[in-house]
């Protein structure tokens, strides 16, 4: 086989990394949710803290001209099918779709997987750290007169995610958003088909509209929550193991060529 030439090195396939074990991943989703229970249990009693921040982040929400969330809602609360589609976001577009996501990752590209994961952990610890020493009360609990459409319009809400497993006062940062805006860029990262490109766009951009129009979140929240894990997804893929060759590149289609190139060597 003659010598390759060329700057770029041999690379294989993407998604190198072995496909990922199920018992590790529940010991390591098992830990996560034990961390926020601590949390929880350190928060529930903070209630007249928790409003107080929340009207100190309205107040630099009016400082900034951002404060429009009352006004959106009673736009919403207007049209009946829309505030209906909204509910169904918030209560289907995160955490069926983050399980369904990283599922369909962890089966066919596990590298993004291990990326999003790591992704989420890091930023939920963060998260946590916030929730414990700044809890912010959601609009809907802040007294600024605005309703919880997702808890009033839909009930399976209760039954996803039940009172004894959410934390009402950890609005700052939105990790709906944020979460979301992982799947997005994981999507993004794994597939280039149109359609899920657009799925990767629209999903985080849904959300964003979603918590801001049904009370639970603020505009600065959002803004926090995407900024946390744009940040952590860059910051854990820099980390990611590099795989050293000393061969140039091929394309894909010729890894399968390379027993037949070897025995013209």
């Amino acid at each position: 086989m003659s010598m390759i030439t060329g700057r770029s090195r041999l690379r294989p396939p993407e998604n190198t990394v072995e496909r990922v074990r199920l018992l590790p991943q529940l010991a390591i989703m098992v830990a996560a949710v034990a961390a926020y229970f601590l949390v929880r249990g350190a928060t529930q009693a903070a209630t007249a803290e928790a409003v107080r921040n929340a009207h100190s982040v309205v107040g630099l929400e009016r400082a900034l001209g951002l404060f429009h969330e009352p006004g959106w809602q009673a736009s919403v609360m207007s049209m009946p099918f829309l505030r209906t589609v909204l509910n169904d976001i918030y209560i289907w577009g995160h955490w069926p779709v983050i399980a369904m996501t990283l599922i369909w990752l962890a089966r066919r590209h596990p590298a993004v997987y291990l990326r999003a994961r790591n992704t989420m952990l890091v930023s939920g610890g963060i998260g946590l750290v916030i929730f414990a020493t700044f809890p912010v009360a959601p609009p809907r609990l802040a007294g600024l007169g605005m309703t919880d459409t997702v808890t009033v319009g839909a009930h399976a809400y209760r039954v996803l995610q039940p009172a004894m497993f959410t934390n009402q006062y950890a609005a700052m940062p939105s990790l709906h958003v944020g979460w979301d805006l992982v799947m997005g860029l994981a999507i993004a990262a794994a597939s280039r088909h149109a359609v899920l490109r657009l799925v990767a766009v629209t999903l985080p951009v849904a959300m964003v509209i979603t918590v801001l129009c049904t009370a639970n979140h603020y505009v600065v929240d959002a803004i926090a929550g995407a900024t946390l894990t744009t940040l952590c997804w860059l910051l854990v893929g820099s980390f990611r193991p590099r795989r050293v060759s000393t061969v140039t590149s091929l394309p894909r289609e010729d890894f399968d060529r390379l027993p037949a190139l070897a025995g013209q060597r």
